[in-house]
């Protein structure tokens, strides 16, 4: 299923959680966007798969040190509109957003995006009444406003002082609580206002970023109906999607991940297998390990994680001790495996971040590679616990807890006679399985609770560095007066930019909607870096057009322009930009 990149962290900084560094309070630091733009060939060449990225919308108090995304002020402000303090949101702009997931494509990276449909934060017309900036940057017509009717009202036993709406029937009401304004679905007033809009929103999102996934924020709280609904539809039906839902009990995620508003359209967080990977780590026992996490009932719905921006800033619930180990176990085990960010990079990249990464790139490489199949456990007492992967060229994974004594152990493995096996984390000498199929092998201590006591064998001369599968990147560019690109009139209007690679082919079709009547034309241009006209194409009403391609000269900042004539008045749009991101940026 391949490996995922939580590619963002979450720090205690004078007691306050904040949100990684950005040029807005930390000068000299990168924008998120841009640096995950730069460390996308990296990444994939480490063997990762995927990135999750934090929420791309305004969050209220912009691009605030504290402003993480979760919370949402106006969703569809990417960073284009001077909302909340800032045009930019924490972690860049619009056009920063859409570079970074086209250099991700460049290099074989898929982009997941984080939905947070469960609340708003930032009303600004009075209670329960949010009011958004439209293309012009001065009027609040923008798409999305939102009254008092869209949330609930009640708090525990109180009931909703109208306008404002009952909750929602969600999976654990007793876990549900208003983080801001939450958003009501199946009582919403009036009906399905809230759900067309996150219909429309998510469409709009999906097909202006061109990200391939998503991550559904507080599954627990939301009425699984909508849930299933926005997954099923328009652009979101052909993406990846998992979502968060908080609980330790994996009958809870089976339930909800089976059952009958989401019947496994969508994987689920493994919280069930962080809580045993964090005992097994803190108590040095891994018995617990043995048919644990939701991965035991269903491999193939569970996304596994050691920590997550929640679980690591939150006392109690983080791994601290032995975390390698925890790596160790989630990325040679089934499920499909996200890496925590903070735990891959170093203080050198986000100061307090843990600084993983040779580790964890050897072990990604090793889930890569070796990992396939079903699994055996082939030893388990109060300090080891071996398991072997059965498909492929086979896996066996060693893990000692004992923080004292190396143990030198004999088991059986399924490679079967004379077999030379290699260790691929690099910490033991080349063995032979013997006439039976059983291998010995010493483990080494958990010294100091490293975490670095585990070893990998499998078959000699496996594998290779994983390729930089370059790919094409779609995005869309919406012209309407309520979005962020004003619709097209009789002027010269710069649509938007993309960041094409030299001599990479870049497609415009350009799709107009009511007021284009008989008569009018359009002159559609793409400009190239040097800002020199590449092509255009003049476009009349009632004839076809072909898209427009042209081939960039340089590397960078590709402008698509349009201009009216003969236009009554405004005329929405769809310009859909087809093009290559170079694979390394050498600039940000």
């Amino acid at each position: 299923m391949g490996v995922a990149l939580i590619a963002w962290g979450r720090f205690i900084i004078d007691g306050q959680r904040v949100t990684v560094p950005a040029p807005s309070t930390d000068p000299g630091k990168p924008w998120l966007w841009d640096f995950i733009a730069g460390q996308a060939a990296s990444l994939r060449q480490a063997g990762f798969t995927a990135i999750q990225i934090p929420p791309a919308g305004k969050a209220q108090g912009g691009a605030g040190r504290g402003c993480d995304g979760y919370g949402v002020f106006d969703p569809r402000d990417l960073g284009s509109k001077p909302q909340q303090g800032s045009t930019p949101t924490r972690y860049g702009t619009a056009e920063q957003l859409r570079r970074m997931v086209g250099c991700c494509h460049a290099v074989g990276l898929d982009v997941y995006l984080d939905m947070v449909l469960h609340q708003l934060i930032g009303e600004n017309g009075g209670p329960g009444v949010f009011r958004y900036l439209g293309a012009d940057g001065e009027t609040l017509n923008g798409r999305g406003a939102m009254h008092p009717g869209c949330f609930r009202g009640d708090t525990g036993n109180q009931d909703p002082v109208p306008p404002f709406r009952p909750e929602d029937a969600v999976p654990a009401p007793g876990d549900d609580f208003p983080f801001g304004r939450e958003k009501v679905y199946q009582n919403c007033q009036p009906p399905r206002f809230t759900t067309e809009d996150a219909l429309d929103y998510g469409d709009w999102l999906f097909r202006s970023t061109g990200a391939d996934g998503m991550r559904f924020d507080d599954a627990k709280g939301t009425w699984a109906p909508f849930v299933g609904e926005f997954m099923r539809s328009r652009a979101m039906a052909s993406r990846f999607a998992y979502a968060e839902y908080f609980d330790g009990n994996p009958g809870a995620l089976q339930e909800w991940a089976m059952g009958a508003a989401i019947s496994s359209r969508a994987l689920v967080e493994d919280f069930t297998l962080h809580w045993a990977l964090q005992a097994a780590c803190e108590s040095g026992n891994p018995r617990g390990l043995a048919q644990a996490g939701y991965i035991a009932h269903n491999p193939f719905l569970a996304c596994t994680f050691v920590d997550n921006p929640d679980t690591d800033t939150s006392p109690g619930e983080q791994i601290v001790a032995s975390k390698l180990l925890a790596y160790a176990y989630l990325l040679t085990a089934e499920g499909y495996p996200f890496v925590y960010g903070k735990d891959y990079f170093g203080g050198d990249v986000w100061d307090g971040a843990y600084g993983l990464k040779p580790w964890i790139d050897n072990l990604v490489w090793i889930h890569e590679t070796l990992a396939a199949g079903g699994t055996v456990t082939r030893w388990l007492d109060d300090s080891v616990i071996v398991r072997e992967r059965t498909g492929g060229a086979g896996l066996l994974s060693a893990l000692n807890f004992d923080t004292w004594n190396a143990r030198t152990l004999t088991c059986q493995t399924g490679f079967g006679a004379e077999c030379e096996l290699h260790d691929y984390t690099g910490r033991h000498g080349d063995i032979h399985t013997a006439a039976d199929g059983t291998a010995t092998f010493t483990i080494p201590a958990n010294a100091y609770r490293s975490g670095q006591s585990y070893l990998c064998f499998s078959r000699s001369g496996q594998g290779s560095a994983p390729a930089l599968l370059r790919r094409a990147t779609t995005q869309s560019f919406f012209g309407a007066d309520d979005l962020d690109i004003p619709a097209l009139r009789n002027a010269s209007l710069a649509v938007g930019r993309v960041y094409g690679d030299a001599g990479r082919p870049v497609r415009v079709e350009l799709r107009l909607g009511a007021g284009w009547a008989a008569g009018a034309s359009v002159v559609l241009e793409i400009d190239g870096p040097d800002g020199m006209a590449l092509g255009s194409q003049l476009i009349r009403h009632g004839e076809a057009a072909p898209a427009l391609a042209v081939r960039p000269h340089g590397t960078g900042w590709c402008t698509i322009r349009a201009a009216g004539v003969g236009l009554a008045g405004a005329v929405p749009f769809i310009a859909t930009v087809t093009y290559e991101a170079p694979q390394r940026l050498e600039k940000v």
